[in-house]
């Protein structure tokens, strides 16, 4: 149970609801047993099955039911037997509705806390999500992670937070059942105190293999969700290869697996009920041999009569003990969950900002790349490389496919962090800066352009502060993005759909240069922004870049050399070093790498 401890700091904004809560279960509980014991021992009176009291008991918990005796007793002498019927008639009908009133506000602090609880763990589930380096995400699935997100979430919700209640209150309903039990035999509860720790053995051993199965159910869900995200990203190539048939059956594989383990699991957890009911009933016959045997054998001073009220009294305790043996399995279920999403708070952010990390608002003379080697795995992508980039320079970095471009270029942002060498900006190394400033420093255009399903403006500002409608329409100018935004009807107000779904290739690649050069960054970076679009929106969108290269620091990952030849510096990379650097009539006088990638991609366009 020690991961159900772990959620109790989640508790601490919402003490209050949980004092209040257990409070008023606790009221609720006190005054259920008074509405069930004025009633026998009043109904003994009221008929003459058992004798009135003429005079009242020391006032404690043993002699409870003779101080009530005497009280029905006095009633009855003072106003008649009907008159007394009508009384305590009444007085049982007010605790009952004091009994659910109570019931009721505590069921409305507790819908408060649930919600608390949830809202505050997702929040920290998902800060995480945004925390972790990129690393960790190339080893996870995205649909794994929704579930985690979502479906584990609501787990935690429906089978830990929810059974908190019968967590809390049943154990003190038990609890005052049992002093009442006390009060009638000791040595019968003593036996009774004996007989529950069989029974919560028997349902721990249940619970365990539920919470078993549970992780593999929410793992296998996980691997659907995936499924289904990565289908309908990729729903152009299924139907192109027509691969539908091969996709739903691997679906189909999943489905049946989840199914099966969810059946099981729901099989296993609807135990939970019938067990804690045949485990009550056989303790009752246990005790009822057991305190039979004492009174035939005249070895208690138990009264044959009160075998029966405390066979009773122990009755009651059985409905308690069934919604803790639920809640027992709920929470075993729930915790499965919470191990999936420890896996994710508990994940350890590589990319770390040092305590007293300097500030850098402003960018002067170089980026310099000193002996930096950095790998995946053990395996290096970058070995030993050393540039300089110098203020209002454009560099160019080309190379084939997996020669290390983009893995060279993240570097800087800090979205990895290097194993060898450093990175220095302006002669300060970038892990003793704050992330936040060195990042403000940069304005960064991808190949894919990402846009989210929000306002032409909201994509434009991307959450920061301090921009004006004007500053927006002009960094929409500068990207040549502001006639098409003006030819829709809702201009900056249109929603551009899942992943800019509505706009076209070149419209959006257009958005993300608005978005970059919104902040006015002294250095940028590109990764080739325009190898993917027709003619038309290639020259607009190049357009675009060249007005927004003017007067900055420019990173170029080229996947086309033709759009860089009067970059000031090209620096060629193969199998993760630099080979070649240079300017574009430099390098193919060298001859080398750069001028047979030079040649093969004019022998592809030819």
């Amino acid at each position: 149970m020690k991961q159900f401890f772990a959620f109790f700091p989640y508790f601490k904004p919402y003490w209050r609801q949980g004092v209040l809560n257990i409070t008023f279960n606790l009221l609720s509980v006190v005054f259920s047993i008074f509405s069930l014991l004025m009633l026998a021992p009043f109904l003994g009176i009221l008929f003459g099955t058992q004798p009135m009291v003429d005079r009242p008991a020391h006032f404690n918990i043993f002699e409870f039911k003779e101080n009530l005796n005497y009280i029905f007793s006095e009633l009855i002498r003072q106003f008649g037997k009907f008159n007394t019927l009508l009384i305590v008639s009444g007085a049982i009908t007010f605790f009952s509705f004091l009994r659910n009133l109570f019931a009721y506000l505590a069921n409305h602090f507790l819908v408060s806390l649930r919600a608390g609880i949830v809202k505050d763990l997702r929040n920290k589930l998902f800060k995480k999500i945004l925390d972790l380096q990129l690393s960790y995400y190339s080893t996870e699935r995205k649909g794994d992670l929704m579930s985690r997100m979502t479906n584990d979430v609501l787990e935690i919700e429906t089978s830990i937070i929810s059974s908190l209640e019968m967590v809390f209150r049943d154990p003190l309903t038990i609890l005052i059942y049992l002093v009442f039990l006390f009060s009638i035999s000791v040595e019968l509860t003593l036996f009774v105190l004996i007989m529950i720790p069989v029974s919560g053995f028997i349902i721990g051993r249940i619970g365990r293999t539920l919470r078993k199965k549970s992780f593999k159910s929410q793992t296998k869900l996980g691997s659907l969700l995936a499924l289904i995200e990565e289908s309908i990203t990729g729903l152009r190539i299924i139907k192109a290869f027509n691969a539908e048939k091969a996709i739903f059956n691997r679906f189909s594989e999943l489905n049946d697996d989840f199914t099966r383990l969810n059946v099981k699991i729901n099989r296993r957890r609807s135990l939970a009920s019938p067990v804690g009911e045949f485990l009550g009933t056989v303790v009752i016959i246990i005790i009822m041999i057991y305190g039979a045997s004492l009174i035939l054998g005249h070895r208690s001073a138990l009264a044959p009569q009160m075998l029966i009220t405390y066979l009773s009294t122990f009755y009651l305790i059985i409905e308690p003990s069934k919604r803790f043996s639920t809640a027992y399995y709920n929470i075993q279920k729930g915790l499965a969950s919470s191990d999936r999403l420890d896996a994710i708070l508990k994940a350890e952010s590589k990319i770390k900002e040092k305590k007293n990390a300097i500030e850098l608002k402003t960018f002067n003379h170089a980026i310099e790349y000193v002996n930096v080697s950095f790998g995946y795995d053990h395996t290096y992508v970058l070995k030993n490389i050393n540039l300089k980039i110098e203020k209002g320079k454009t560099v160019a970095i080309v190379g084939q496919s997996g020669s290390g471009k983009s893995t060279l270029v993240d570097l800087l942002p800090r979205f990895y962090d290097i194993e060898h060498g450093e990175i220095l900006i302006d002669g300060i190394n970038i892990k003793d800066v704050k992330i936040s400033d060195l990042r403000s420093l940069m304005g960064i255009v991808n190949q894919e352009p990402i846009l989210f399903n929000d306002t032409v403006y909201n994509n434009i500002v991307f959450g920061r502060e301090g921009y004006s409608m004007d500053d927006v329409i002009a960094a929409a100018k500068v990207a040549n993005a502001h006639d098409f935004i003006m030819a829709n009807r809702h201009q900056y107000q249109l929603i551009i759909g899942d992943r800019g779904g509505k706009l076209s290739g070149g419209q959006r690649q257009r958005l993300s240069i608005a978005r970059a050069v919104l902040s006015n960054p002294p250095i940028l970076i590109l990764d080739e922004a325009t190898s993917s679009l027709d003619t038309e929106s290639e020259r607009l969108v190049q357009d675009a870049l060249n007005n927004l290269m003017k007067n900055r620091t420019t990173i170029v990952i080229a996947h086309r050399i033709s759009t860089v030849v009067h970059a000031d510096e090209i620096v060629v990379l193969h199998e993760g070093t630099i080979v070649e650097r240079g300017r574009h009539d430099e390098l193919l006088a060298l001859n080398g790498h750069y001028k047979r990638l030079y040649d093969l991609q004019a022998f592809v366009e030819d």
